[in-house]
């Protein structure tokens, strides 16, 4: 790979970050382990910029669930978890497929913008936390 500026790794990062929390694919993990091996002093701001990158990209998804019609329902099992749990169950918006369905949920169920943001963000951060502790073992 190429040895790139911290400022276009970090950019890279959240572009990655942002597309792996919507619907398309993507494994920010990976970038941020690249960020974090090129510029290991950065650790805080990779951690920032993953975070915010992949939280916002959670907040559109969550902003997409607003758009569904009342009529539609995003899918029974996981509205069942929204309204038993509450915005609490989005701290695991971080799972490949299920977190996609949470936030869709989320929004379609129109709950608590602010809330839902904090636990999307603290779950991310977690996830890219562990990642990073990973990577400093190494």
């Amino acid at each position: 790979m190429t040895d790139w500026s911290v400022e276009a790794s970090l950019g890279a990062l959240f572009a990655s970050a942002f597309l792996s929390a919507t619907i398309l694919p993507g494994n920010s993990e990976i970038v941020l382990v690249k960020v974090l091996l090129d510029h290991p002093q950065e650790l805080a701001a990779a951690l920032a910029v993953a975070t915010v990158g992949n939280t916002l990209g959670s907040m559109t998804t969550y902003a997409l669930g607003r758009l569904v019609p009342q009529k539609r329902t995003p899918g029974a099992r996981t509205l069942a978890w929204m309204r038993r749990y509450g915005a609490a169950l989005l701290v695991f918006a971080w799972l490949p497929v299920i977190g996609d369905a949470l936030c869709v949920a989320a929004g379609w169920l129109r709950l608590p913008w602010a809330t839902s943001l904090a636990f999307i963000a603290a779950g991310k951060l977690a996830r890219y936390g562990l990642v990073a502790a990973g990577v400093q073992l190494f």
